[in-house]
């Protein structure tokens, strides 16, 4: 049997008569590391980390030799060093010189021997200096077998790098040596400097080393020891549970062992002592079992209370099935201002897997598969009375792939993400389908978006205080980002060629932006079913927008939670070019409490972060299966029948626990709710300057369900403040020209706020540059002022983005063409694929204006343009769909593709299909004949083959703007026929290769989808 490693000192005694009462917490031990594979800290220390944290010991990853400094030391108890710097400034020596000296520890490993070569300080306190090395396997001999770090450990073997010293620090107390011949070099060793302590091993090239059982229990001994006894006590008096589930040492945590038991329930004051959070914080309880159970989303009014959904039947009960509807949604108050919730309130029962929520129109709208359902309390009891289905077609064949994270956007509309079950309904009188992916949609559910397609299952959206829309998926993108409308960038549009300058990367509607595979977990238990060690189940990206944590979280900091390893991941996020990029933060929160599980973690009322725990043992939903993850290795179980919310059912699922907690960062300013309300104009108007933009949002959308257009004074001035924060936002301006946009302000004549909005162009913040953009009409008088505002060669590539997209929504025009030629020109755009595919979005759109702006000075990246404005062409693989129909009113359309037969058997099935069997168009291999069929007002034209097709050939079917129809094979015509002319209007569905969709769906006279069967290459559409 294999158990994590928890090698016993015995620490009880340590509470001296200095330090009488100890203080319960857990050690907190800073790692310096640096940015390479050599000595590879970021692979190493996680598992460090894991090693050390059963036993109390906290380690926060930097490699920012500026964290070196006499503030941020003094919240550590030790500093590990294992890296390759080569030169410490005065102020960090000093810094450092101070917290060792003053009595905390300093642990530096391997590496660090060759480190700071400028300090002769840093030389003599470590003991010695790096001279030379060889490489091979040894054993090494402990001198002092009585030292504290020393007791309890044994000799080890490792291949290792054979270090030898110099400049070797006399004063010190040996503890091994590696013995080679004669020579017998110090290679463990400890000093007392001032009041500190300092412990060194030449130990740890690499993974080799560091996998090493007696490695990691020398280096536990060693930072404990190098801490001192005070916080050794204090660790002791925590009685940190143990958690361990196995009876042997794990020492490699890259490798997988059998499960043999299940962890016990933790009560939340134990569960609390196995959370790292970070340093300077606090995790306090606000609600817990038997209070709530199961929370799987949260969200606050604006009386700033705690609305909770709770769902126990999750994920394999359904009411259309078993007649059972458990879930509710609750409301959670702390009417003694304790910070603990002691009021519950059930606002409604009867429900059955809803989702998620969110605050309008005086009620909540929920996502509950298959419906989107409005709630609402009309007579002041807290309690539901209506409830009314504004929406139903979301697919419940997977109950973890449905829709979930409603939020209030900036836009006025209601945000979501669905995954793989999306949505097959009607909405408003539109049928609709489309898979996972991002939507808006007005909070009445009309108007509603489908805007792009996301990579995998989808559960976390978030927007940036600047409106920038970010998101998680399942698996492994835990860090995505929405740019661009996906159907601006369905066309073809030619790469760069070789030797023409490029973007970096080729960019998706929703850019896969994490920087970093790796998750960091604290317990080698990963409950994965594949992205091992990675985010497979990133849930949620809320970005810290609020002011009361530190400077360095504020709209750069999400949250992103992988509860499957037990964890709330900090994604940087920072900006590349037009869009953005994630550098791994390491943890917010981490536990290794099995059952610890984040679910949900945002900015509250209150600017501290309020994590979501589902607190269950089992968290994944899909069964886990041999080749990615054997069950053994992750359950004590082996039997996992399927659900019918296709989930594998299990009694350990648990539905009796939950916890709501909020993480607060000590020098906070502990705001307290305020209670907002529609009657109040006053109070919302400067609920919209707050600094948290939960407030913000919650005013801005109070005001525009007022309707209150007498406010539009209070936001005029808002907006004409030119003033920006320490980060260079002014978050007020942005959400004043939204509520003015969400008001009608600039729908009629109405001068003034056009006026207001227009001068917002050219303001400091980008942030508002880009807001009054999007809130001005898509009209001429806007395509002027983004010229004469100089927009589309703004310095911030975020707002020049936004700004050229902008020219693909105003009418045609001489002035949006120039623009457009102008940026073709501009090399930074043809670097940027974000750039330059929002230039060919809206070059595209505006056709002639573009192509005769055109000039006699030429890029690549304008020729490029001019081909791809030319040719509407979509290119599409062997079975796939564009979510947005193209227009082929009055248009040639002609198909082209490449088929071969598979083995021996004939091909045949739907090469590519449009529209339905009253209009539409279908080209299909059947009894090997080659079909080109229109539908068009419910009459049928066709042209077939007769000829014997050949193994592998070249065919195109085409309909020219006269009705011409024609199939052509390895170039040849082969066969036409007549239609009435050219298509009329919009064809539905949408275009799709490989099969149709079946039924009355269904373009041609075969059944079913009619799946192509063969080999079906370089598909491509064109409309001329």
């Amino acid at each position: 049997m294999i158990a994590t490693i928890f090698l016993s000192l015995n620490f009880s005694h340590l509470a001296s008569a200095s330090n009488p009462k100890p203080d319960p917490r857990r050690a907190e031990v800073l790692f310096l590391g640096h940015a390479s594979e050599h000595h590879n800290s970021r692979l190493y220390v996680p598992w460090l980390a894991t090693a050390l944290f059963e036993s109390g010991i906290n380690i926060t990853y930097t490699e920012n030799l500026e964290d070196l400094n006499k503030e941020n030391l003094a919240k550590y108890d030790g500093l590990v060093i294992y890296a390759n710097h080569d030169v410490l400034s005065k102020d960090q020596e000093a810094a450092m010189k101070g917290f060792v000296e003053g009595g905390k520890g300093l642990i530096p490993l391997h590496s660090a021997a060759g480190c700071f070569k400028n300090s002769d300080w840093y030389i003599e306190t470590i003991g010695g200096q790096f001279a030379s090395h060889g490489e091979g396997e040894f054993t090494g001999e402990i001198e002092a077998p009585d030292h504290a770090v020393m007791k309890g450990l044994k000799p080890f073997a490792t291949w290792d790098e054979t270090y030898v010293h110099q400049r070797v620090n006399p004063d010190m107390t040996l503890l091994t040596a590696r013995v080679e011949g004669d020579q017998r070099e110090p290679y463990t060793w400890v000093r007392n400097v001032g009041k500190g302590r300092v412990f060194y091993t030449a130990y740890g090239h690499d993974e080799r080393t560091w996998k090493t059982e007696g490695f990691l229990a020398l280096v536990k001994n060693g930072i404990f020891w190098a801490m001192g006894d005070a916080v050794q006590a204090n660790v002791t008096a925590l009685n940190i549970p143990d958690v361990s589930i196995y009876e042997e040492t794990i020492s490699d945590f890259t490798a997988r062992y059998e499960v043999p038991k299940m962890q016990e329930a933790l009560a939340p004051e134990e569960s609390k002592k196995l959370i790292q959070k970070p340093v300077d914080f606090s995790i306090e309880l606000f609600a817990s079992e038997p209070d709530i159970q199961n929370p799987i989303a949260m969200a606050w009014d604006e009386k700033g209370r705690l609305w909770i959904v709770e769902s126990v039947d999750y994920p394999n009960t359904f009411v259309e099935t078993d007649g059972e509807a458990n879930d509710r949604i609750k409301i959670c108050e702390d009417t003694d201002g304790d910070g603990k919730a002691d009021k519950f309130t059930v606002f409604a029962d009867g429900l059955n897997i809803p989702t998620s929520m969110v605050f309008a129109n005086g009620g909540i709208v929920v996502s509950m598969a298959p419906d989107f359902v409005f709630m609402k309390d009309t007579d002041g009891d807290d309690v539901a009375d209506v409830k009314e289905v504004i929406m139903t077609g979301w697919g419940k064949n997977d109950t973890h792939a449905g829709p979930s994270n409603l939020q209030y956007g900036f836009d006025n509309k209601i945000w979501g993400v669905t995954g793989y079950s999306g949505f097959n309904g009607t909405i408003n009188g539109e049928r609709m389908s489309f898979p996972q992916g991002i939507y808006r949609l007005d909070p009445d559910g009309k108007d509603f978006e489908y805007l792009a397609g996301s990579s995998n299952n989808t559960w976390g959206l978030g927007f940036s205080e600047d409106n920038n829309v970010f998101m998680s998926t399942a698996n492994n993108t835990h860090a995505g980002y929405y740019s661009i409308p996906a159907k601006y960038l369905q066309r073809a549009f030619p790469k760069a060629g070789e030797g023409e300058i490029s973007p970096e990367f080729e960019i998706q509607p929703i850019q896969k932006i994490d920087g970093h595979y790796d998750a960091h977990a604290m317990t080698p238990n990963l409950r994965q079913v594949d992205v091992v060690g990675g985010f497979t189940s990133a849930a949620g990206f809320r970005l810290y927008t609020a002011r009361d944590f530190p400077k360095e979280y504020w709209n750069r900091i999400a949250f992103v939670n992988e509860p499957t390893i037990r964890l709330t991941h900090n994604a940087i996020i920072e900006p590349k070019g037009a869009g953005f990029s994630e550098k791994d933060g390491w943890n917010f929160l981490a536990s290794s409490d099995e059952w610890f599980g984040p679910v949900q973690a945002e900015v509250g009322p209150d600017g501290a972060v309020w994590v979501a725990d589902w607190y269950n043992f089992i968290i994944q939903h899909n069964v886990f299966v041999e080749r990615q993850a054997p069950s053994r290795m992750i359950l004590p179980f082996e039997d996992q029948p399927h659900g019918q919310g296709n989930a594998f059912q299990s009694k350990l699922r648990d539905t009796n626990h939950g916890r709501i907690y909020r993480v607060v960062y000590k020098d906070g300013s502990g705001n307290k709710p305020m209670k907002l309300s529609k009657e109040d104009p006053k109070l919302l108007i400067a609920a919209l300057e707050n600094d948290n933009m939960f407030w913000r949002m919650t005013a801005q959308r109070l005001l525009v369900e007022s309707g209150n257009k007498n406010v539009f004074g209070d936001l005029y001035q808002i907006v004409n403040d030119k003033s920006v924060d320490e980060i260079g936002l002014n978050s007020p301006a942005v959400h004043a020209l939204w509520t003015l946009d969400g008001l009608g302000a600039f729908e009629a004549t109405n001068a003034e706020a056009i006026k207001v909005a227009t001068a917002a162009l050219t303001h400091p913040a980008a942030g508002v540059r880009k807001a009054a953009i999007a809130v001005l009409p898509a009209d001429q008088a806007t395509t002027q002022a983004i010229q004469t505002a100089g927009l589309t060669k703004d310095k911030d590539l975020n707002v020049r983005m936004h700004a050229i997209l902008k020219l693909a929504e105003v009418p045609g025009s001489a002035e949006a063409g120039a623009m457009l030629y102008q940026a073709s020109l501009d090399e930074a755009n043809a670097k940027d694929d974000w750039l330059q595919k929002a230039i060919f979005a809206a070059a595209a759109q505006q056709g002639k204006f573009f192509t005769d702006a055109i000039g006699s000075d030429k890029t690549d990246l304008t020729s490029r343009l001019t081909t791809a404005v030319a040719n509407e062409k979509y290119e599409l693989g062997r079975r796939s769909n564009l979510q947005f129909s193209p227009d082929v009113s009055g248009k040639a359309v002609s198909i082209s593709t490449q088929i071969s037969k598979r083995g021996e058997n004939e091909s045949f099935g739907v090469i590519a299909a449009h529209g339905d069997s009253q209009n539409g168009y279908s080209f299909y291999l059947e009894e090997g004949k080659l079909h080109w069929m229109v539908k068009q007002d419910g009459k049928t034209f066709e042209a077939v083959t007769s000829q014997a097709l050949p193994e592998s050939y070249e065919t195109q079917a085409t309909i020219g703007q006269d009705g011409k129809m024609e199939i052509l094979v390895d170039g040849k015509s082969v066969a036409s026929a007549q239609a009435t002319g050219a298509f009329s209007g919009k064809l539905a569905p949408s275009l799709r290769t490989g099969r149709d969709f079946g039924g009355d769906r269904n373009v041609g006279s075969y059944k079913d989808e009619f799946g192509f069967e063969g080999n079906l290459r370089n598909v491509v559409v064109e409309l001329k």
